[in-house]
């Protein structure tokens, strides 16, 4: 990315990118800098993160802002901006890069800008850093995506926007809930989706985040876990049921049952069966 080096001079200095593969005109970012100093750069989209330790002291649209831990970092696209450390062990954040087009189809809100570049929320950046965070370790297309979504709304009363189009009365998807409920060992994507539900596909997701108050990944996972009780309870071992259910292996699946059910897959089987 340009303005950020591919080596710092000082070993304390450290940062990292990462693209999805499957969604174009979004790139992640976490770094620690200490000592560098980043000359006037720019990006082509979006730059959206919060401040986690330390604070930054950077030169945008003119004047000098300083982004103290629990900040909201918030820069439009094409703005020359610097950035260097105020505090003596540098500072730590997250950013997400987002097309602005990649905005406008995520949201379904035209025309985002923001007119300040720092907003101290001790509530909010504290979520924005955890969803930074799961995006970064996302490793499904349609959790990933729906990361994006919440991510996004998260910024959204923030933003100075033109006015959307009018509201549609909202869909019913009972075939897209049937249509993951038939398909819980795959990878299924958020295009696969709102082609069920003939949409498009962040129509569809916004759409169904408002109807069921869950985004489909969250009722991906519900299923998978839902399912994952049947099979333990009619006797299936954890390894069976992680690989019929779609998730990566049975750490993945004792951690997802113990968060939904508060015990492993392995003493619940057990409990059931007595």
């Amino acid at each position: 990315m340009q303005g950020v080096p591919e080596h710092f001079d000082c070993v304390h200095d450290s940062a990292q990118f990462r693209r999805p593969a499957h969604r174009d005109g979004v790139e992640l970012y976490r770094a620690h800098i200490v000592r560098h100093s980043f000359d006037p750069h720019t990006h082509e989209a979006f730059g959206l993160g919060a401040i986690e330790s330390g604070v930054e002291r950077f030169r945008y649209r003119g004047s000098d802002h300083l982004a103290p831990p629990e900040s909201l970092v918030l820069m439009n696209p094409d703005v020359l901006h610097t950035g260097r450390a105020e505090t003596e062990g540098g500072w730590r954040y997250r950013m997400v890069y987002v097309d602005a087009d990649v905005v406008e189809a995520v949201t379904g809100d035209r025309g985002w800008w923001f007119d300040r570049a720092v907003h101290h929320d001790a509530a909010r950046a504290p979520r924005v850093t955890a969803l930074l965070d799961a995006l970064w370790t996302a490793r499904e297309p349609l959790a990933f995506d729906s990361l994006l979504l919440s991510l996004l709304e998260e910024f959204r009363s923030q933003a100075r926007m033109e006015r959307g189009p009018a509201k549609e009365a909202a869909p019913r998807f009972a075939h897209v809930v049937e249509y993951l409920r038939e398909h819980l060992s795959r990878s299924v994507t958020l295009e696969e989706l709102s082609d069920v539900a003939g949409l498009s596909p962040f129509h569809f997701l916004r759409s169904f985040k408002a109807q069921h108050h869950a985004t489909p990944q969250q009722m991906l996972m519900a299923l998978r876990l839902y399912e994952a009780k049947r099979r333990l309870a009619a006797g299936e071992t954890p390894a069976q049921v992680a690989l019929a259910t779609g998730l990566s292996d049975q750490a993945h699946l004792t951690r997802a049952f113990a968060r939904r059910y508060g015990v492993t897959p392995a003493r619940y089987r057990r409990q059931v069966r007595g």
